[in-house]
């Protein structure tokens, strides 16, 4: 895998099939968008720093599942740890991204700065998670630790986990671009709404699937 040297990353968020059309909470447009940021992330790998994946990793995430979701805080059984749906969507899985992000193994997360690196299929205990994250191995350590300066992110939900991860980001002092155009959200609705949150918060939304300078 060829590595830009400037400073800029790729963040491909929750791109699972359990999101996808067939999924336990699947997006409308997730497989095609799948297919949108892979054929992105192929014609632009020499332009990022580094490239990274998140993704629902759930064990036991508490009230986060349930079985009779309000869809706001609560949803059904979904990327639950080790099952074919948590995997990367085989669009993503094929480029061969170095780091994953994997986070909700036991509580809710949206934001992919709640995560940790775990480039493994294994279930991870809560000892597991507590020594990553007093390890470090978080991904605003993987960014800074490249010397990552601006974000591009893309993925599945634009009004929920692209939305969150985004807003992290940006607090986090980062230079932040959300490609609509490689993301999905849940509803149009839903989109908009997370759309003007980010363009609040200071985020560059760029509507197309070609990179800008």
């Amino acid at each position: 895998m060829h590595v830009g040297t400037n400073n800029t990353a790729l963040i491909i968020v929750d791109v699972q099939p359990t999101f996808t059309e067939g999924g336990e909470l699947a997006v409308e447009g997730g497989n095609a968008v799948a297919e949108r940021i892979h054929g992105f992330a192929e014609r632009n790998r020499s332009r990022y720093a580094l490239i990274a994946t998140t993704q629902d990793w759930h064990v036991e995430p508490g009230e986060h599942w349930s079985d009779h979701p309000d869809f706001v805080d609560t949803w059904p059984v979904h990327g639950a740890a080790g099952t074919p749906n948590a995997r990367l969507h085989p669009a993503v899985e094929s480029l061969g991204v170095p780091h994953h992000i994997k986070k909700g193994q036991y509580s809710a997360a949206y934001s992919g700065f709640e995560g940790v690196e775990d480039n493994g299929e294994a279930i991870p205990t809560r000892d597991d998670v507590a020594e990553a994250l007093a390890a470090g191995r978080t991904l605003d350590a993987l960014l800074t630790g490249a010397g990552v300066t601006r974000v591009d992110i893309v993925g599945i939900a634009l009004s929920h986990c692209v939305r969150d991860t985004a807003l992290d980001a940006v607090a986090r002092g980062y230079d932040v671009r959300v490609y609509t155009d490689l993301s999905v959200p849940v509803s149009e609705e839903l989109g908009k709404a997370a759309v003007e949150r980010m363009r609040q918060a200071g985020i560059t939304i760029i509507e197309g699937d070609e990179y800008v300078d």
